[in-house]
Parts: structure tokens; C-alpha cells; sequence
């Protein structure tokens, strides 16, 4: 009876806040974190969490679909992973491997023509998933329905030590000016070259940190952040709701606030405008007349 109690009363919050969104942002990343923690909970093997996640993985991408979301971002293995266990490596590459193949032959990736891009340093990846990568983004490399990016091998700082040496390099052979470095300059250099500005990052499982994922992307743009208690598992609908929700009052904020700035300068100009028209009008008289015998490039019309 709680059970039946608590899902009646998600769905009638689901469509509350269904009520409440107006759109959609076009770009959300998500952190994915709470998969060990909520294996162990359930009593499982903590690398038994990652397949629980995959199923919210695939969940998401519906609830995009039907908000109209153009982008989304994992983040499903990062630099910082490579220091784990061997084991629980091994274990991520094997779901990695298959979710990616399994993405790329799935109808619905096809009829909603999604693309699957892998960002990050992939050639630190066994090749097992490299060859996966390879087949998810050819088997999808036409399509532009929906963008996916899954961040492999990927971290934020290293990222962009990369792109900073491959623009001191280019400036060292001759081959870029060093007045010719502008923001495109290092975009173009960045593992995640093709993905537009974030804005919404959403994070579970608990941790109020961003873990150093897509800096150049979200902080640029000063993307909303959601954190949410849920471990990634639970991660529901209403949660992610919720989540776009944050990012439409951080938008309305926003544009309160550039408003309420515009105003307070058309004001600003308009009083110096009213001063300059005093000033003028007081001293306008005490001008003396042009003479009449100077053309208008003061020279004598003789």
C-alpha cells in the first residue's frame, strides 16, 4: 500500500512539474556518480551498479526526447578512473563495449537518428573499446537528430593542457601566429571540439562538485548545476524535472536581471543626455555667431 501510495503520489508531482517547464536546454551533461554505493545498498557486487545505471541511461534519453533536448553529454569514464582496480576496469570496459555496439543496432537510435560521438583521450582505452567507439560513431556519423556524447577517458584539466600544447606547438612550427590565438584557435583543439555550450549539468548521488567535466563547455557558458541525492540507479523522472526546472528559473533570473541592468542604463544615458541638453541650452547663447564671410571649411569666401 506505501509503495502504490508513493508512486501515485510521483506521478501526479511528474505532472505537476510537467505543468511548470516551458522548454528545454538544448545541451544537458550529466555526472553520473552513486552506482558502487547503490549496488552495496541492494546487497549486490558493487560493478553490478554500472548495469543498473545503463537501464537509467537509456531512460534519460527518452525523457530528453520528449522535452526536446538537442544534446546530451555522460560522463562515463574519466581519467581518474584508470586508478581503480583492475577489476572493476575490465568490468566498466565490458559494459562500455557492449552498451556502445548495442546503442549503435538499436532501432530507436536510428529512426530518431541519433549520433554517437565518444569525447576524451580514447587512445588510453583498451582497443576492444576503441573498436566500439569506431562502430557506434560510423554506424550514426550522418545522423542529426540527437546528439549523444559519452566522455571516455576524459578529464577537464587535461583536456585543456592538451589543446594548450597543441596551440604552443602549431605556434612553434609556423603554422599559427601567435596575435591569430583566439577562443576558436583552442576550441578546435579540445577533445570535445563538436559539442556546443552546456547548459545544465546534473549530478547524483549526493557529492556537490562538477569533478572537473567539460570546464571550457559549461563554465564558458555558466551553465546551471543540479545536484540531487539519488545514486544514479534511482535517478527518476521526477528528478530530472526537477533538474530542468533549475535551469528555466536560473534562465528567468538571468534575463529579470539583464533587463533590470538595460533599464537602469537606458536611465543612466538618458539622465546624462537631459544634463548635456541643460549644459548646452545654458551656454548656447553666450555663443558668439559664425562669420558670415568663412565657408564651412574656415576659409575666407574670398
Amino acid at each position: 500500500m506505501r509503495d502504490r501510495l508513493w508512486d501515485a503520489a510521483s506521478t501526479v508531482y511528474e505532472r505537476v512539474l510537467s505543468r511548470e517547464i516551458d522548454g528545454a536546454p538544448a545541451h544537458v551533461a550529466v555526472i553520473q556518480d552513486g552506482n558502487r554505493r547503490y549496488a552495496r545498498e541492494q546487497g549486490d557486487e558493487p560493478t553490478d551498479g554500472y548495469q543498473s545505471g545503463a537501464q537509467t541511461t537509456e531512460q534519460v534519453l527518452d525523457w530528453c526526447a520528449e522535452l526536446g533536448v538537442e544534446e546530451l553529454t555522460l560522463y562515463a569514464f574519466s581519467t581518474e578512473n584508470f586508478e581503480r582496480p583492475r577489476e572493476q576496469q575490465e568490468h566498466l570496459f565490458d559494459l562500455l563495449e557492449d552498451k556502445l555496439r548495442e546503442f549503435a543496432d538499436a532501432d530507436r537510435v536510428h529512426d530518431e537518428r541519433v549520433r554517437i560521438r565518444a569525447i576524451g583521450d580514447t587512445d588510453r582505452l583498451p582497443e576492444r573499446v576503441q573498436d566500439a567507439v569506431r562502430y557506434a560513431e560510423s554506424r550514426t556519423a550522418g545522423y542529426d537528430g540527437f546528439a549523444l556524447n559519452v566522455a571516455l577517458a576524459y578529464g577537464g584539466r587535461d583536456e585543456l593542457l592538451t589543446a594548450a600544447r597543441g596551440v604552443a606547438e602549431a605556434v612553434d612550427d609556423g603554422d599559427l601566429d601567435p596575435t591569430d590565438v583566439d577562443f576558436e584557435a583552442v576550441e578546435s583543439r579540445l577533445h570535445t571540439s563538436p559539442v556546443q555550450d552546456v547548459d545544465l549539468i546534473i549530478r547524483t548521488g549526493g557529492d556537490e562538485r562538477t569533478s572537473n567535466f567539460l570546464p571550457w563547455h559549461a563554465n564558458g557558458s555558466e551553465a546551471a548545476v543540479f545536484f540531487c541525492t539519488p545514486y544514479w540507479p534511482e535517478f527518476s523522472k521526477v528528478d530530472f524535472l526537477r533538474a530542468v526546472r533549475t535551469y528555466e528559473s536560473r534562465e528567468a533570473s538571468w534575463r529579470r536581471t539583464r533587463a533590470e541592468r538595460s533599464l537602469a542604463l537606458v536611465r543612466a544615458l538618458g539622465s546624462e543626455v537631459k544634463d548635456a541638453r541643460r549644459i548646452f541650452d545654458r551656454f548656447k547663447g553666450a555663443l558668439p555667431d559664425p562669420p558670415e564671410d568663412v565657408d564651412g571649411e574656415g576659409q575666407s569666401a574670398d
